[in-house]
């Protein structure tokens, strides 16, 4: 199931979204204070997405996704905010590597479609992370098979030198055929 987690210090916000995406299948972390989704989130490791408001006490945005980046790394982290000024953004950009900038106030449409495409990359992501694993682990046994293939042959030289014929059978009509001379 796709968890998202929303971080707002402003409980209506929160609020507003629960019922935005209530009709979903998602489950819905809020939180009202960066410190709390910190020290909760640090325990979940199933969380996809991460949104959080850029103007909170305590901490801002970008600091709670950068902090979080660290935590959750595989999640794909979103700012939210209603007065955001350049530097703030390219912060966020460059610090917390977030995903998108939504501003306040936003339209429902586009809010919901930012998070499906943002579960879309994320899944995708973690996809491709699967396959370069397997990729990789693959390589490793190749790598060993051929080693193993590389010592066969310089103890019996001609050992892994076989000939096939048009059928896949392995063609040894050219060899010893003296031997079968004689029979």
């Amino acid at each position: 199931m796709t968890t998202i987690a929303f971080i707002d210090d402003e409980t209506y916000i929160l609020n507003a979204i629960n019922r935005l995406l209530r009709a979903k299948d998602w489950k819905i972390l809020t939180y009202s204070s960066p410190e709390q989704a910190i020290a909760e989130l640090r325990f979940k490791t199933d969380v996809n997405v991460i949104v959080s408001d850029y103007r909170m006490l305590g901490m801002n945005g970008v600091e709670v996704l950068s902090e979080l980046k660290e935590i959750c790394p595989n999640a794909i982290r979103i700012l939210l905010s209603g007065q955001a000024d350049l530097n703030s953004v390219l912060q966020a950009i460059n610090q917390a590597e977030i995903y998108r900038f939504i501003t306040k106030p936003w339209i429902d449409e586009d809010f919901v479609f930012t998070l499906c495409t943002a579960i879309d990359f994320q899944k995708l992501t973690q996809e491709n992370m699967k396959l370069s694993q397997i990729v990789r682990n693959q390589k490793a046994t190749i790598d060993n098979h051929l080693r193993e293939l590389n010592r066969l042959e310089r103890e019996s030289p001609g050992l892994t030198k076989v000939s096939w014929n048009e059928d896949g059978c392995i063609d040894i009509s050219n060899k010893n055929e003296s031997e079968f001379d004689d029979v």
